[in-house]
């Protein structure tokens, strides 16, 4: 099941966000929250499998998010 662990600002940081966890071996997806325009602006959530959440979160916050 997938999970939301964080609500991306734009399209550009929430694929870096995503290509981080990835990186640290988190399976990670992205998808428009609420209405995102063509050129990427808008909310993005940041999705993981419940049973990465945690450790995907506490990846995110070692990073201080920008």
């Amino acid at each position: 099941m997938w999970t939301v662990i964080y609500i991306a600002s734009n399209r550009a940081q929430a694929e870096m966000l995503k290509n981080m966890l990835c990186s640290e071996g988190i399976l990670a997806n992205t998808r428009p929250a609420g209405v995102a325009s063509a050129l990427g602006d808008g909310l993005y959530e940041i999705l993981v499998l419940e049973s990465e959440a945690d450790e995907a979160h506490a990846i995110l916050c070692q990073n201080a998010i920008k």
